[in-house]
């Protein structure tokens, strides 16, 4: 068995992410198997991709909570092995016939798999794993063997990967400091793992790149944010602009938390999010535009915010837009709520960059 045929797909794929089920699929193949599985993880953080045939089952077998307590990746682990391994080189005869997961696997059709992890400077652990059918037995073993020889290439695109990924996320963080903006991203944990000369310049004073996660200095702002990572798992979550308060020799701040849109595909991307600071003039209220940017407004909820930065009243601003009270109430009440306000008042002091209240 020559799987060397397959080193230039795999170095293609460490460049262009969207080839890695095609790479997959065909070594999968080469083990008369139902698909390959490609997945990063650590702690309980996963990106995955898969072979097309096995995506529906990986899906069911996330979304039922089986990989929660797939044994595994912690017997891959713990065996240290320098190669592929078989199911039947790390478990019992006994462990497979009974354990849960592999009974999930065994109503599937599979049951049977090749596979090995491999670990990055980064702490993340890589695992590929090629499933086979459990009606045709164990993987044999030349073809593990055959495996251990196109290992080092795996190991090598995969690393390549990470290592683009991470440029990836230093090229954002500088076109933000070409902007004039602070900016970094962050990884799936939160961490912060690259950031402009801007943004370090506000740690530690405005924000603390601990070792867990990006902290804000500002504890109601620091919770704000722990709550917009906390949803870092979901599709299009995550994004949220925080208000920071004024403080001595510092002005209000707002800090945006934006999802890095099209690392679906990409296993291997370091980026999930991206931080952005933007200081709030003192000299005056920004435009509706601005506001509508800073807070995910909507245009009318924009109007309405700029009319209470300039001190205006509900009844002032009702008449000159021509709706009533009880609708400018209303939008105001949103105001509020995406801004982590709670008072019209705050909402007046933040717009014109003044201490607020709860600082």
């Amino acid at each position: 068995m020559d799987l060397l045929q397959y080193i230039d797909g795999i170095y293609e794929a460490a460049v262009v992410p969207e080839k890695w089920p095609d790479v997959l699929g065909s070594l999968s193949q080469e083990v008369s198997g139902d698909g390959g599985v490609l997945f990063t993880f650590a702690r309980k953080d996963m990106s995955w991709t898969t072979s097309s045939g096995i995506r529906d089952l990986f899906l069911e077998f996330l979304n039922d909570g089986w990989a929660a307590i797939n044994p595994r990746p912690v017997r891959l682990s713990a065996g240290n092995h320098p190669g592929f391994v078989r199911d039947s080189d790390v478990f019992t005869a006994e462990e497979l016939a009974n354990d849960p997961v592999y009974a999930f696997y065994r109503r599937k059709g599979i049951g049977w798999a090749v596979g090995t992890m491999l670990d990055t400077p980064s702490g993340d652990s890589i695992v590929f794993s090629f499933e086979r059918a459990y009606s045709k037995g164990p993987v044999p073993t030349e073809v593990v063997q055959a495996f251990d020889r196109i290992r080092p290439h795996l190991a090598r695109g995969a690393l390549l990967a990470a290592r683009l990924g991470l440029e990836q996320a230093r090229s954002m963080a500088n076109t933000l400091l070409a902007l004039g903006l602070p900016g970094g991203v962050l990884d799936r944990r939160g961490r912060l793992v690259a950031s402009n000369a801007l943004l370090d310049a506000l740690v530690p004073t405005t924000m603390q790149d601990r070792r867990d996660r990006l902290m804000l200095s500002d504890p109601l702002a620091d919770r704000l944010l722990e709550g917009a990572l906390s949803y870092r798992g979901l599709p299009g979550a995550g994004s949220r602009s925080i208000p920071i308060a004024a403080a001595i020799g510092r002005p209000a701040m707002i800090v945006h938390l934006l999802p890095i849109h099209g690392v679906a595909n990409d296993v291997f991307s370091v980026g999930r999010s991206l931080v952005v600071v933007t200081p709030v003039d003192r000299s005056a209220v920004p435009n509706a535009e601005v506001i509508q940017g800073l807070f995910d407004l909507t245009p009318a909820e924009a109007r309405v915010a700029r009319s209470i930065g300039e001190a205006r009243s509900v009844e002032d601003i009702a008449a000159a837009q021509g709706i009533s009270r009880e609708t400018v109430r209303a939008q105001l009440k949103a105001v509020l709520a995406k801004t982590g306000l709670s008072r019209q008042q705050e909402l007046v002091s933040l717009l014109a960059g003044r201490h607020l209240p709860w600082a």
